[in-house]
Formats: C-alpha cells, structure tokens, sequence
C-alpha cells in the first residue's frame, strides 16, 4: 500500500478535542436532542465524547461497511439498521454523528434513512461535505486521516528527507 500524497495524522489529544468543539457547537444548536446515532466503527469515540458533553444517554448504531482496500471506497452494505423507534418523525431531534464524511456515500445512505436528523461529523471532505449540518475541520479530498485507532508510535523521517506526512 503506497502512502497517499497528503497525510493528516489525529492523535488521540486532538481527536478528544475536536470531539468536545464538535459537542460545543452542537451544544447551541438544540438542547433538547433524543438520541444520538453513530455511524460504526468511527462514529463511536465522538459518540461517547458528545454524549458525556451534552447529557445525552440513548445511544444508537447504523453499521455500514465498505469493502475497500484503504485507498478507494467499495461496495456498501448496512449490517445494522436504526431501531424503529428513533426512525419517528424522520429523526428529528437525533444526531447522527460519524469521525468523517468523505465521498459522503454512507452519509447518503444513513441521511436518507433519518432526514430531518442532524448530521454531525468532525472531518469533512468537499465531496461528502453537502450531506453533514455540522463539522469542525474541512480537509483536502486528496487528505488521508489516520485516526489514531489506527496508528502505532513510530519513528517519522523529516519532511525535508521526503517524509511525506
């Protein structure tokens, strides 16, 4: 797998931060939210993060998978649908949080499922960005996050040496 050309590394410090700014914003926006619904597996972390900031205690899940190989988004299947209930009234009231949309496929899919929810994400790429409300931090669509689930401390050669993020 060759790295893509603009890497954007999230430490778990700054993915705890920009949790709580994304609950900040949320915070002024409705202060009476039913439900949140996390798209899985990245919607988890913000999920409890927002959660706890905004004193909301039900908890939903939409899992979506994509079957890719980390540089192109696949085929999608939802393995888990809403529960029924939260489907009320098109969602009104439930936040729908996700760690990112990207080419805004899942967001469409979950979006269609829940319209009059609010859709919350802490990254937003231009082509997903259309399908989310609210968003703390808009990256290049040719950014690759790495979240930092997914990253190990290791040694990184300087930029000047042809490190490339």
């Amino acid at each position: 797998m060759s790295l893509p050309e603009k890497a954007f590394p999230v430490s778990w410090d700054q993915f705890h931060r920009d949790s709580r700014a994304l609950a900040w914003r949320l915070s002024g926006i409705n202060g009476n939210w039913r439900a949140i619904v996390c798209i899985t597996r990245g919607g988890l972390v913000p999920a409890a993060v927002i959660s706890r900031e905004l004193g909301v205690r039900l908890i939903e899940t939409v899992c979506v998978a994509s079957y890719h190989d980390y540089t192109e988004q696949g085929e999608l299947k939802v393995l888990k649908e809403i529960n029924p209930a939260l489907l009320e009234h098109e969602g009104k009231d439930v936040l729908i949080i996700d760690d990112l949309t990207d080419t805004g496929k899942t967001a469409a899919i979950v979006r269609a499922m829940m319209p009059k929810a609010h859709f919350a994400t802490i990254y937003a790429k231009p082509k997903g960005r259309p399908l989310v409300d609210t968003f703390v931090t808009e990256v290049s669509q040719d950014t690759w996050i790495y979240f930092p689930w997914d990253l190990g401390f290791t040694y990184q050669k300087p930029i000047a040496e042809g490190h490339l993020g």
